[in-house]
């Protein structure tokens, strides 16, 4: 393993502290008692505390120092003086092990009193210190100049993503989205619970891939020796328990689905899906309406969120529009009573990509999401789905061409999918049967026939509504998040390159650094004025880049293309 000027010499002070006795990753319990937020909110002049964190600056002063710690609530200044902490006339405690050996972000914990600075700074008379981990590698610390610039930030999304244990310590404000997450997952729990609602846990493992059009993760069960497919969705196990006799059923379940991934998209998601039995979706608008302002409530204190540009809010009621004329509004083109190769005509005609494998529900659907769902700012139900966009979804009480289905659009996206529930088994086995065909037509997101949920729809499932709520693509709307990856703590991400078995210059850095930002290519008289480099260290730099078999330059159209391949 290559090793960094700064990790080497980190090694060497853990080499140092260990031959001082000093076990740099001890074992024992630390006793706290405070954390910085209760320092500053309960501080009393004298009063003892117990603390521990991350060093995050140290300003040396010879017998004395001004440190910052950092814990899971803030920071608070530490002041330690060489005479109080060594009492005695060895001071190699503090000459030695704080001064030299201990670095910016090392855990340590402190016992000391509090006291006021001569400039009103509450701080914390260090009377001893222990430290309780080493760290190996420096934090990207932002640097701060006299007039307040901010520089070296952490801010690369890539990296924040793929080490987000360093975002977290350097970046904290960003817990607060995570804190939030936590808050809308208690807000949500607390509500079905009060309702009387039961929550339920089903298989992330599944013979059948059922409950949503999607396309999903395949495995293999060695003992069984039969294939099993990563959950799409939970919705029939949870109508299994409705089926069962529970009147209102919930879960929050991690889903996955083998498609493309996103600002918007993760393979691995969360999702929330509750059913209540004899109800209607009806009564089901009315109890979104009741939950999303209720957690909007509970997670930033208002209805009203800020989400880019747009103030959303989420005070019920909320605006319901059908389908079709969802449609009319934004493109002109009535869908009812139009055959499928009528719509697919006008989906071309509107300039959208459809194919023949799709059917008419796919070809509406298409429509919708290219010319009408980002026109959705507020709160909207789009209510009543043709019949075949929903093969789950319980036929019109008004109109057999119709199902009895909403979904609500925030910001232009899908926020939440909700039915009357088809609990009409010969029905069921129709609309599953139609998907069956679109999957031979080369529909790999058509749904399995499941033969266990038909079988129990056979036994009686009471009249049902469904609630479906994506809560990643919820948390984004109440966090101001336009990227899916913010509001995870561990995003998917593709495969990190290895690190060469060298160092970079610094101006070798910059060279692959704009290459990145340019995906990987571009042409060499442009990179070289990004660059910016004298003459001597532009062509030292690109030399010692080829010769690492880093980049390569070619020719294209008479322009040479330099390509970032390491």
């Amino acid at each position: 393993m290559q090793l960094s000027e700064q990790e080497i010499i980190r090694r060497e002070k853990l080499s140092k502290l260990k031959a001082l006795g000093i076990n740099p990753y001890p074992a024992n319990l630390f006793p706290l008692d405070h954390t910085s937020k209760q320092i500053k909110e309960t501080f009393e002049e004298g009063k003892k505390v117990v603390v521990a964190g991350r060093l995050m600056s140290v300003r040396d002063q010879g017998k004395a120092s001004f440190a910052e710690l950092q814990d899971s609530e803030g920071r608070i200044q530490l002041y330690l003086n060489r005479d109080v902490i060594c009492p005695d006339e060895d001071k190699t405690l503090y000459n030695t092990v704080f001064r030299k050996l201990i670095d910016l972000g090392d855990i340590i914990g402190v016992e000391g009193e509090l006291f006021t600075t001569n400039v009103g700074a509450k701080c914390i008379r260090v009377h001893r210190f222990e430290l309780l981990t080493k760290t190996l590698r420096p934090l990207p610390l932002p640097k701060t100049d006299d007039e307040g610039n901010v520089y070296d930030a952490f801010t690369d999304p890539e990296l924040r993503y793929r080490m987000r244990y360093v975002d977290l310590v350097v970046n904290p404000i960003n817990k607060e989205i995570f804190t939030k997450r936590t808050k809308l997952f208690t807000a949500m729990r607390n509500f079905f619970n009060e309702a009387g609602y039961m929550e339920v846990e089903t298989p992330i493992l599944q013979a059948i891939p059922g409950g949503a059009a999607a396309k999903p993760f395949i495995t293999h069960h060695n003992a069984l020796d039969i294939p099993l497919y990563l959950r799409i969705a939970n919705e029939l196990y949870l109508k299994r328990l409705i089926v069962g006799g529970f009147d209102g059923v919930y879960e929050f379940s991690k889903n996955f689905r083998n498609e493309g991934m996103d600002r918007t998209h993760n393979p691995e998601f969360t999702a929330m899906e509750i059913y209540v039995a004899y109800t209607d979706y009806n009564w089901m608008m009315d109890f979104t309406e009741r939950l999303l302002e209720h957690c909007a409530i509970e997670v930033n204190g208002s209805t009203q969120t800020t989400f880019g540009e747009h103030t959303i809010d989420f005070k019920a009621p909320y605006k319901r529009v059908t389908m079709r004329q969802a449609i009319i509004d934004f493109t002109g083109f009535d869908i009812d009573n139009k055959t499928e190769e009528e719509i697919r005509q006008a989906a071309l005609s509107m300039g959208i990509a459809v194919d023949e494998t799709m059917g008419k529900g796919k070809l509406i659907d298409e429509i919708f999401g290219e010319k009408c769902e980002g026109n959705y700012i507020q709160p909207t139900f789009i209510t009543d789905y043709p019949k075949a966009m929903s093969p789950l979804t319980k036929e019109h009480r008004d109109n057999p061409e119709l199902t009895e289905r909403f979904e609500l659009m925030v910001c232009g996206k899908e926020v939440a999918n909700a039915y009357s529930e088809l609990n009409d088994p010969i029905d069921q086995r129709e609309r599953f049967e139609e998907q069956l065909k679109l999957s031979e037509k080369g529909d790999d997101e058509a749904m399995f026939i499941d033969q266990d949920f038909l079988r129990a729809l056979e036994f009686g499932m009471p009249p049902t509504s469904g609630l479906g709520i994506g809560m990643d693509r919820l948390i984004m709307f109440l966090t101001n998040n336009p990227s899916i990856q913010e509001v995870l703590f561990f995003p998917q991400m593709r495969p990190e390159k290895p690190a060469p078995a060298f160092e970079l210059t610094e101006e070798e850095q910059i060279i692959i650094s704009i290459l990145e930002k340019n995906e990987n290519k571009m042409s060499l008289a442009s990179l070289k004025e990004q660059a910016a480099l004298s003459g001597k260290k532009w062509d030292k730099s690109m030399k010692a880049l080829a010769s690492h078999n880093l980049t390569k330059v070619s020719t294209e159209d008479e322009t040479k293309i330099v390509e970032y391949i390491g």
